[in-house]
């Protein structure tokens, strides 16, 4: 399914960012994501799912690799001192 489309890839990083993703993307499931996460508003199927985000670092280790083999560009939000301590 990944290859039927058009695909954005990209990395997100800061703290607890496996946690926060997931809570944004929603459940592997759509049927079980609540509303107003990516999967609960858009998606239908689990075999048809518009977003997928990585389960754990080590995952995402792997998975940044993959779509990234030269490495990703170091970049940081001006706001970074006021988000973080």
């Amino acid at each position: 399914y990944i290859i039927s489309g058009p695909v954005v890839a990209m990395v997100w990083a800061g703290k607890n960012v496996v946690v926060t993703g997931r809570k944004i993307i929603g459940a592997t499931n759509p049927a079980d994501s609540a509303p107003g996460t990516i999967r609960g508003d858009l998606a239908i199927e689990i075999g048809r799912n518009v977003i997928h985000g990585s389960d754990s670092i080590e995952s995402a280790s792997k998975e940044i690799a993959l779509w990234f083999p030269e490495g990703v560009a170091e970049w940081q939000s001006n706001l970074h001192p006021w988000i973080y301590e």
